[in-house]
Formats: structure tokens, C-alpha cells, sequence
């Protein structure tokens, strides 16, 4: 039990495995103006991140155990679509878990440039790699604990930029701050702007995977997810509105703007290149964060396999600390291969793999209601087998949408979607080629 998280980390490490703070939306404001921006950050976590979090919540209460959705997809659908599962999940995770590297070297070429000039920013990305590595062999009390500490550290110079945002809005001329919440855009870019919002609140199943690692997750989990989700909101919530009702045009926002905008918020003086170091120093936090949680989880899907026989049972191999060490060694070189991928690329193909693969933890959460209904549920989506039904309406809606969005993008010499579809139908075929192998076996 001494090595099991508690709910302050879970909801820290919750935290970093979906936000992150408010690192990322400056592309969210820039492309739609805050009025806009105000509006998806407000519509979307009720339509996309409460029905999931609550999704998560049941499932992870009944079902807690190691390898989360992996688990629940498993026991709804069978053993074909827990891999099909598992599958997508994991070669989304490679387009992901690239991002969060560029973002820490982004914040840090703002401080020290020539630190990140050239085949520096390589390094530099690796390097929050195998950190993140090392750090998770440690186990995911550690993980968790550090979460709570890198939130605090993140998100302190954002208390203070808001606390400055708002006092410059409340002294401006009548109506000068809040008219920036009009407009600001002369063209709008909202399918971008949707999708950008859309990955900056998805990753709740993430903490499920950990479940053996969680004191009673029975009850931390739906708390946890509760907590966080409120957190997320206000932690994207509050810093743009303090932006604008500070009169800063919202033209001026793209990724790494909220540097320049502490400054601006914080005066010529001292105090304002104090706040914008301070904020950038957040930005490399923030990608360390959540490339270091969101390991943790991704992590247990190859342990969950190998304990079902479908990966080497070396991958089931833990530490004293309960770390698939092999798991987490092999992962890293994954996502250390995938740094060198442009952002826009990286998110679109995010998110139509992990949007197949949240598809398929609604219908295991309606399954299992059908299938199990004498299954103990200490928490349960509201409005019975119909309620579990229509919380999967409004996030299908957004995974439609989000692969309408992404079919101008391209990888690979392909379209974004034919990449991505290739990736998906690979599922399959690995899982029938695996069953040949383990019947040969025995």
C-alpha cells in the first residue's frame, strides 16, 4: 500500500496527462479570437471532456485494473478489439508523445537560444527523455508525487499574470478590455482552432492504465476525474480571459505567446521580464510534465499484453518499485525517434487514432452495462443504460469532425487520414500474425 498513489497525485498526474496548463491554446486564440477561443473552451469540456471523465470514472471504479481501457475494451468486446484497443492507443501515443519534447525545447530557446541552435534541440529533446525515463523507473508514486509538484511550479506564474490581467481590465477606460473578447480575427480559422482545443482536453482514460498502482480505486478514480476536469477549465479558462479583458490583441498569439504576453501584462521593468521568464520557464515544465505522466501510463499497455500472452512475457517483468522496466526502455526509444515531426502533423494524426480508440471505450462502456449489469459499479454514469449511450454521442461528434478537419494535412506522401487508416488496419493483421505465433507455441 506505501507505494500506491493517492488522490492528490492521481489528480496531478491526471492534470499533466490532459493539460498541461495553459501551454497550447495560444494557437486556439490566434486562430479564432478570444471570443471564440473563450466559447470552444467553455462548450467543449462539456461536450467531449465531461462525458469521458465520467466514462473513466465508472469503468476504472469497475474494472481497476492494470492496463485500464485496454482492460475494459478486453472484457466488453474480446480479445480481438482489447488489441485493436491497445493497438491505437499505442501508435497514437508516437505522435503524442513527440510534442511534448518540442515543447520543452520551444520554452527553452526563449531563454538561451544558442542552447537550441541546431542539433542542440535534438539533444535537448532526448534528454527530457531519457529523464522522464529514469524517472518513471522510480515508480509511479514518484510520478505522481512530482506531478503535484510540477503543477504548483507550472502554474504560479499564470496566478500572477491573471491577478494582472484582470487589474489592468478593471482600471482601463470603459469597456476597452472586455471589447477584445469581440473580435480580433479578421479570418477565423475555426476547424484548426476546434482541433487544437480538442487535443489540449483529450487524455482522460490515460490515468486508467495504472489502476493496480492506485490506493482504492474504486474511489479515487471518479474524484479524481471530477477534480482534474475542473482544474483543466479554469486553467485554461481564466489566463485567456485575463489576456483579454487586458486589451492584448489576439492576433499576437501563437505558440509561445504567453511569454511575451507576461511581459507586456508585467511593465517594461524588471517585473515584466521576471513574469515572462517565469512563464517560459512553465513551458518547459510543462512538457516535461506531461511527457513524464503520460509515459506512465502508456507504459502498462505492453505489461497488460504480456500478461495476456500476446507480447513477450518479458514486457510483464516489473521492478521492486512495480515498473515494467522493459516496457518503459523500448517506449522511449519510440518516441525518441519520433521528435523530429511538425506539430500540425503530429496533432492531426493524434487525434483520429486516439479518437478510434476512445469510440471503443464508449461502446465497451455500453457492453459491459448490457453484458455485466450485476457488475459493482461504485460510480455509474448518470441516466442509466440511456445516459451510458448519449455520453458517447458528443465526443463521436468531435472525432468526426476532427477527421473532416485533418483532411488537407499530410504525412508521409499521403493524406493525413489515408496515414493514419494505414496505421489502424496494421491492428489486425499484427493480432492474427501474433495468434499464429502463440499457437505454435504451445
Amino acid at each position: 500500500m506505501g507505494r500506491k498513489m493517492r488522490l492528490l497525485p492521481l489528480v496531478g498526474a491526471t492534470y499533466f496527462m490532459v493539460a498541461g496548463g495553459p501551454y497550447g491554446l495560444e494557437d486556439i486564440i490566434g486562430q479564432a479570437g478570444y471570443g471564440r477561443a473563450l466559447l470552444l473552451l467553455l462548450v467543449i469540456p462539456i461536450v467531449w471532456s465531461l462525458p469521458t471523465s465520467l466514462m473513466v470514472g465508472e469503468l476504472a471504479g469497475a474494472v481497476p485494473a492494470e492496463g485500464g481501457f485496454y482492460e475494459w475494451v478486453r472484457r466488453a468486446l474480446g480479445g480481438f478489439w482489447g488489441f485493436q484497443e491497445a493497438w491505437l492507443s499505442l501508435t497514437a501515443s508516437i505522435f503524442d508523445m513527440a510534442l511534448y519534447p518540442v515543447t520543452f525545447v520551444l520554452y527553452l530557446s526563449v531563454i538561451a537560444p544558442t542552447w537550441t541552435d541546431g542539433h542542440r534541440a535534438t539533444l535537448w529533446k532526448l534528454a527530457v527523455v531519457v529523464g522522464c525515463a529514469l524517472w518513471n523507473l522510480r515508480g509511479a508514486k514518484a510520478v505522481g508525487g512530482g506531478s503535484v509538484g510540477l503543477f504548483a511550479a507550472m502554474l504560479a506564474p499564470f496566478a500572477v499574470l491573471i491577478a494582472v490581467g484582470f487589474w489592468r481590465g478593471a482600471h482601463a477606460a470603459a469597456g476597452g478590455g472586455w471589447h477584445a473578447l469581440g473580435g480580433g480575427i479578421a479570418q477565423p480559422h475555426m476547424a484548426l482552432a476546434i482541433s487544437v482545443c480538442l487535443w489540449n482536453y483529450m487524455g482522460w482514460d490515460n490515468a486508467s492504465t495504472i489502476a493496480q498502482e492506485v490506493e482504492n480505486p474504486q474511489r479515487t478514480y471518479p474524484r479524481a476525474m471530477l477534480i482534474s476536469a475542473g482544474l483543466v477549465a479554469a486553467s485554461y479558462i481564466l489566463p485567456l480571459a485575463a489576456v483579454a479583458v487586458a486589451g492584448i490583441p489576439a492576433e499576437q498569439f501563437s505558440t509561445g505567446a504567453w511569454a511575451d504576453a507576461a511581459k507586456v501584462l508585467g511593465g517594461t521593468g524588471w517585473w515584466g521580464w521576471a513574469l515572462g521568464i517565469a512563464v517560459v520557464i512553465g513551458g518547459t515544465i510543462s512538457g516535461v510534465g506531461m511527457f513524464n505522466a503520460l509515459m506512465m501510463s502508456y507504459t502498462r499497455i505492453p505489461y497488460a499484453l504480456a500478461k495476456e500472452r500476446l507480447l513477450p512475457q518479458a514486457f510483464a517483468r516489473t521492478t521492486a518499485a512495480g515498473v515494467p522496466w522493459l516496457s518503459v526502455l523500448l517506449c522511449a526509444v519510440g518516441w525518441g525517434l519520433a521528435v523530429g515531426l511538425t506539430f500540425e502533423r503530429l496533432i492531426s494524426i493524434d487525434l483520429v487514432l486516439y479518437g478510434a480508440s476512445l469510440l471503443l471505450e464508449f461502446i465497451a462502456l455500453v457492453v459491459l452495462r448490457v453484458k455485466e449489469p450485476g457488475l459493482a459499479r461504485p460510480f455509474r454514469v448518470p441516466g442509466g443504460l440511456a445516459g451510458a449511450v448519449a455520453a458517447g454521442v458528443g465526443p463521436a461528434a468531435l472525432i468526426v469532425f476532427a477527421m473532416w478537419a485533418a483532411k488537407d494535412e499530410r504525412m508521409a506522401g499521403m493524406p493525413a487520414l489515408a496515414f493514419a487508416a494505414l496505421l489502424a488496419v496494421c491492428g489486425p493483421v499484427i493480432y492474427w500474425l501474433v495468434r499464429i505465433i502463440r499457437l505454435r507455441d504451445v
